[in-house]
């Protein structure tokens, strides 16, 4: 409700009467609105450590920030954020891009990030990209008119004009989810490309010669793009003469339907496949099940291996066999590098690879 308007609840003729008698109706602006002031007087501290307390809490002692925390529930304030961000410059929002909302591995990430930035009071305006370039340069000249105190983007592929843009806003940015030797700011993440190399030198040295990789390779998805070109650098180097298999569910959704039409199309097109190797534990546990519905044994008749370590990796039957990146630490450690920067703790620009690790169970 804006502050000032003249708000009067409707009334029936019958109340109209027994208003009248009662005297003058109220007014949102006839009634105190609680201020600033108000809050400190309640509080016992000035007004300025209200102030304080709401713009730069990490300023203030934990003793004092409750105290006014409590005082503002205690007389129903509501702070305008509008004036204390543009006397502070500061918006207490950070933008975050991702590729996929509904992806798990970013909601973890996202889960990590809020953890470290919602207790020092900044909100998250979340965009999807859907995996296009063009339209994550829309939306950070969209987010950039909001003047965000940060950028939490996932990938380090992008449009020249976006790099040009998030660079020339002096905002802190953290891009995630891959190495680079070139970021735009900060970086936090791992190795797609190291990543598949070793599950691919994982199952070259437990026997098996006849992989094939599975997964979605849509344009745009320049993760993807690496693994899968890990995938084929690291067969020719290992398995010299072998073929080059590679089953691609285009833009079909990451879900366990689409790992069961994987499983068929792969045994379809490469029969010989002795181990199957999918881009996300997603399509692999949807293959597992289908495999165990059409008495396929995994992995006697079929190895089969998955990306992600997501926590239905360790309740499958077969368990499953896959590459454990950080997904929630990826959010954590950003939250901390953007919160460090924001408040002018620090200055550093970083690069840290979180690393990977191999999960060996019984699907491999």
């Amino acid at each position: 409700m804006t502050p000032g308007l003249e708000v009067v609840a409707d009334l029936d003729p019958a109340a109209d009467l027994e208003a009248a008698a009662a005297g003058p109706r109220l007014t949102r602006r006839s009634t105190q609105t609680v201020t600033l002031n108000d809050v400190a007087v309640h509080a016992g501290v000035s007004p300025q450590t209200v102030s304080r307390s709401i713009r730069a809490p990490e300023l203030v002692s934990e003793f004092t920030l409750e105290r006014v925390r409590s005082s503002i529930a205690a007389t129903g304030y509501v702070p305008n954020l509008a004036a204390s961000n543009l006397a502070s410059n500061r918006s207490m929002t950070v933008a975050v891009l991702v590729p996929d909302v509904s992806a798990s591995v970013f909601a973890d990430a996202l889960h990590g990030l809020e953890e470290v930035l919602g207790p020092a009071g900044y909100q998250l305006f979340l965009g999807s990209t859907g995996y296009r370039p063009s339209h994550e340069e829309d939306l950070v000249r969209s987010f950039l008119g909001r003047r965000p105190d940060g950028f939490f983007i996932v990938g380090t592929t992008h449009t020249e004009r976006t790099t040009h843009l998030l660079r020339e806003s002096k905002v802190p940015v953290v891009e995630t989810w891959e190495m680079t030797d070139a970021p735009i700011d900060s970086l936090v993440g791992f190795s797609n490309h190291d990543a598949i190399r070793a599950i691919v030198e994982y199952a070259h040295g437990r026997g098996y010669r006849h992989p094939t990789f599975a997964g979605s390779l849509q344009t745009g998805d320049f993760r993807a793009a690496k693994r899968r070109a890990a995938f084929e650098e690291t067969v020719a180097e290992l398995f010299p003469g072998e073929a080059i298999r590679v089953v691609d569910s285009g833009t079909a959704r990451v879900d366990l339907e689409t790992g069961k039409a994987l499983l068929h199309q792969a045994r379809s097109l490469h029969p010989e496949t002795d181990v199957l190797m999918f881009a996300s534990d997603v399509f692999a546990a949807g293959a597992i099940l289908e495999a165990g519905r059409q008495g396929i044994s995994v992995p006697g008749d079929l190895a089969i291996t998955g990306f992600g370590d997501f926590e239905l990796a360790r309740y499958l039957a077969p368990t499953l066999t896959t590459v454990s990146a950080p997904n929630r630490e990826i959010g954590t450690v950003a939250g901390e590098l953007l919160l460090q920067r924001m408040t002018h703790r620090s200055d550093d620009v970083r690069r840290v690879d979180l690393g990977f690790a191999v999960v060996a169970r019984e699907s491999a």
